[in-house]
């Protein structure tokens, strides 16, 4: 799903800009200005919000961790079956690697994990019957 994010003054806000930009399209997300104002629009997915955030962290550059912090703020959050393929992916994941790779909340980690492994324990006894 895509998100499209306003980054207001983009231009005016951060050095090396052309830099930041590469980054940003490295990714295969859009930067794009609009119109002819100073603000420019990013249209990305989860996953390319996640890299750019990424990108910028490892840069060490000070004026981008405002585009970091805004990326941050409107990331879209996983659904909650979605929280659980994730889960699934993963078999022996712990709950703080599953917020680490999906930004959820503690308690939303705790009931997928929690309900998959009631699914399994239901299975089991499942077929402990069918025996």
């Amino acid at each position: 799903m895509l998100v499209t994010i306003t980054l207001n003054s983009f231009v005016r806000r951060t050095l090396n800009t052309d830099t930041l930009k590469q980054a940003i399209k490295s990714t295969g997300a859009t930067l794009s200005r609009k119109g002819r104002s100073r603000n420019w629009q990013l249209e990305a997915d989860r996953e390319q919000i996640g890299d750019i955030i990424r990108l910028i962290f490892e840069s060490g550059e000070d004026s981008w961790c405002w585009v970091s912090k805004k990326l941050s703020e409107n990331k879209p959050k996983l659904e909650h079956e979605q929280l659980k393929e994730v889960a699934r992916q993963h078999p022996s994941i712990t709950v703080n690697r599953l917020i680490a790779l999906t930004d959820c909340s503690i308690s939303d980690a705790r009931i997928v994990l929690d309900e998959i492994e009631w699914e399994y324990v239901t299975r089991l006894l499942n077929i402990r019957r069918d025996r």
